[in-house]
Parts: structure tokens; C-alpha cells; sequence
């Protein structure tokens, strides 16, 4: 079975045969899986009443060690945006009531975000619905498929200076 990739590849090698166009088959998946997942993905968030950034947020905040508490800029780091995208994102969580800011007890010049009891509840919902639509879009994959290819996703990642310290 051929896929819109395929057929991409296969009118590249009749009108530029001279070019290696492999590359498209990887790079040019990744893309419209991208695509594909993101849909999804808003579908899920949608019936919580939230978007892919507030998930995010939430969901990093929730992962935190607890007390869950995290500055804007350890935000910011975590969803890799600028800090007036983290800023507007905090300001619509907290008029939902969904996250609080407050004065870092340990630096009174920074202010730390929670979730409060309703933030906690949304992701604490969310979530399992979150991991079903990701299970149901692997699911043509077995369990070694998906380690080998989170393995080779992982290693270009890296090699593109995608690391991170633990």
C-alpha cells in the first residue's frame, strides 16, 4: 500500500532523478503524522475545555514534584515559548481559576504557579483521555516497534542538540 509520501517521492524521481529525495520519505511522515496527532489531540483536549498550550501548562505543572509549584520561567523552559506566550497562557489559567501565582517564599522578587484544587481535577481528567487517543493512534504499532522508533527518534533528536540535563 502506497501513501501521499510515496507518491511525492515517486514524481521527484521522475523530474529530478539526479536529486536523492530519501530524505522526504522520513521527514515528510513525521510531518503529516504531526498533523494527524495534532488533530486528535485537540479533539481530546476540546472535550475538557482545553487547548493544546493550557494541557501543556497543567500537565507540567501536575508532573512537577509535588508541591507542584513551578516558576514562569521553568514553564517557559518546559514548553519552549517565550516568556510573553507563557504570560498570556498564565493569565487565561488563572481567570478560569485553574492555576494561582504567588510570591516565591524562597526569592520574593519571583512569584511560583500551582494548580489549584479545579486545575488539578481538569488534568487529573484529562489526562487518561489524553494517553487513550495517544494508545489509539499507536495502535498499529506493537511494543517493539514503539520502543525502536522512540529509540531512533530520540537518537536524531539528540543528534540536532536536543538534550536535556537530568
Amino acid at each position: 500500500m502506497a501513501d501521499h509520501v510515496d507518491r511525492v517521492l515517486e514524481q521527484w524521481g521522475r523530474q529530478r532523478p539526479d536529486l536523492d529525495a530519501s530524505p522526504m520519505a522520513v521527514l515528510g511522515r513525521l510531518s503529516r503524522l504531526q498533523q494527524l496527532v495534532s488533530t486528535e489531540q485537540k479533539r481530546t483536549f476540546a472535550a475538557h475545555g482545553l487547548d493544546a498550550p493550557s494541557f501543556d501548562v497543567l500537565a507540567t505543572l501536575r508532573r512537577s514534584d509535588p508541591p507542584h509549584l513551578l516558576t514562569p520561567a521553568e514553564l517557559m523552559r518546559s514548553a519552549m515559548v517565550t516568556s510573553g506566550a507563557i504570560t498570556q497562557r498564565l493569565d487565561r489559567l488563572e481567570g478560569r481559576g485553574l492555576v494561582t501565582r504567588a510570591p516565591s517564599e524562597s526569592d520574593g522578587r519571583s512569584v511560583v504557579v500551582g494548580l489549584t484544587d479545579e486545575g488539578r481535577a481538569l488534568i487529573d481528567r484529562a489526562l487518561p483521555d489524553h494517553l487513550a487517543t495517544e494508545e489509539r493512534l499507536l495502535g498499529a504499532l506493537t511494543r517493539p516497534e514503539r520502543d525502536a522508533l522512540a529509540g531512533a527518534l530520540r537518537g536524531l533528536l539528540e543528534s540536532l542538540g536536543d538534550t536535556q540535563a537530568r
